[in-house]
């Protein structure tokens, strides 16, 4: 790995790493590694200080989901509080990893970000002893890492899920009607657009300027998600399926959730407090799933990512990681 680290967007504390990965029919394939640096143990900190937390020695890795990349320092900085070494991972073809011609989002197989993952883990090592890995991944992103830790047990040795898209949205029996037809699309015209169903709702609750608490690049989180096609659809409802079935992430797994899901063809100011994106109550139910040692936290007033959501949300979010990490953090 040649790349050097450098500045990231998000300012003092963080930096970031282009990862190489080959190339395919649109060019370079890349992805972004962001880490944090926590400052000096003087001065303004927004958590409380764990000189040695529940998790010091470990290294976290965080996934974002569809349509996004990471952009939240307080994350960070709660797992910096903790005691881990935080890092982010912008997959290929998303956010910081977004080159010019490229689909943005576009996968055809959710195994294929088995090569983003593993040149990351590879430079969070750095030369060094691989130390615990924790990894944390939202929506898509929670998918994704499910995924990876069944295939690859015992590399990871807790799970965080934030609103993980474990099943689509109208159910398995919905589910299982469509993946044929999806299918057959994926064959014949992959990559034909299909109907934009993101009416913004979701961003409206997220986005400072209008009325959420978040400042972000709306070119890499575009307000009514990225144009999704047959083939990127049938990568995720393979994966929806495969987790149906019954998969074993090989350890504890925390899965948080908003209390109630709002979702809804006018926008609604409950939207602000609840998740207007997911079923979660089918989430909470297809986490179950996930392996023998399945925790899930249903958290009042939370959005689709819960570490959006309005202050009292997330504090609530965070006591629950916090919590967890005191019985399930790897030793």
């Amino acid at each position: 790995m040649t790349a050097a680290w450098r500045p990231d967007v998000l300012g003092p504390g963080f930096e970031q790493l282009t990862l190489p990965l080959g190339s395919d029919d649109e060019g370079e394939l890349v992805a972004t590694l962001v880490r944090y640096t926590p400052p000096a143990a003087s001065g303004w900190w927004p958590f409380a200080r764990t000189p040695r937390g529940p998790v010091a020695g470990c290294d976290v890795l965080s996934v974002h989901g569809w349509s996004d990349y990471f952009f939240n320092p307080e994350l960070a900085r709660f797992w910096a509080a903790q005691g881990a070494r935080f890092f982010a991972l912008d997959l290929r073809k998303y956010g910081r990893s977004l080159r010019p011609g490229q689909t943005p989002g576009l996968i055809t197989d959710l195994a294929d970000y088995d090569a983003d993952l593993d040149a990351a883990l590879t430079a969070m090592r750095a030369g060094g002893p691989a130390r615990p890995l924790i990894l944390m991944g939202h929506s898509t992103g929670g998918l994704t890492l499910s995924l990876w830790a069944d295939r690859h047990r015992g590399r990871a040795r807790a799970l965080v899920l934030n609103s993980p898209w474990l099943e689509f949205q109208l159910s398995r029996v919905g589910r299982e009607a469509l993946a044929p037809v999806f299918a057959l699309g994926a064959r014949v015209h992959p990559l034909a657009p299909l109907p934009n169903v993101d009416l913004g709702f979701y961003t409206r609750a997220v986005a400072k300027e209008q009325g959420g608490e978040w400042e972000y690049d709306h070119r890499w989180r575009p307000d009514r998600g990225f144009a999704t096609s047959p083939v990127w659809l049938n990568a995720i409802l393979a994966g929806h399926a495969r987790v149906a079935a019954g998969i074993d992430v090989g350890s504890p797994a925390l899965t948080l959730l908003s209390a109630r899901s709002s979702i809804l063809t006018r926008w609604d100011e409950s939207m602000r407090t609840s998740d207007s994106v997911l079923v979660v109550d089918e989430i909470a139910e297809r986490a179950l799933k996930l392996g023998p040692e399945v925790t899930v936290s249903r958290i009042d007033g939370a959005l689709h990512d819960v570490t959006l959501s309005r202050e009292p949300a997330r504090a609530a979010a965070y006591a629950s990681i916090s919590r967890w990490l005191r019985g399930y953090a790897p030793r």
